[in-house]
C-alpha cells in the first residue's frame, strides 16, 4: 500500500473519529452552573476543549489505521468473510 493512501486513509479515519467523538465530555452551561449569553442554544457547549479532542481522535485514528494496513497486507478478513447475502445464481459468473 502507498504512502499517500495510508495518509488518505488515516484523514477519513481522523474526520469521523473527531465528528463521533464531539459530544463526548461536553458540559451544557446548566449543567455547569454558568449563566447563558442572551439568544444562545440551551445545548451550546461550556466547556469544549478542542486539543482533547484532537489528540483523542488522533490516536483512535492511528490505531484503526494501523489495524486497516496490517488487514491489508495479511488479509485477515475479506469481502467474503463479511457477505452475508450471497449473490445470486444468475450473476456468479459474469
Amino acid at each position: 500500500m502507498a504512502p499517500f493512501s495510508i495518509v488518505a486513509i488515516y484523514l477519513i479515519i481522523w474526520v469521523f473519529c473527531a465528528f463521533f467523538l464531539l459530544p463526548f465530555g461536553v458540559r451544557t452551561h446548566d449543567e455547569l452552573g454558568h449563566d447563558k449569553i442572551r439568544g444562545q442554544a440551551d445545548s451550546a457547549p461550556a466547556n469544549f476543549r478542542p486539543w482533547r479532542l484532537v489528540i483523542r481522535a488522533s490516536i483512535i485514528a492511528a490505531v484503526l489505521t494501523a489495524l486497516w494496513v496490517l488487514n491489508w497486507n495479511h488479509g485477515w478478513i475479506s469481502l467474503d468473510d463479511i457477505n452475508f447475502i450471497p449473490i445470486p445464481e444468475q450473476f456468479r459468473d459474469r
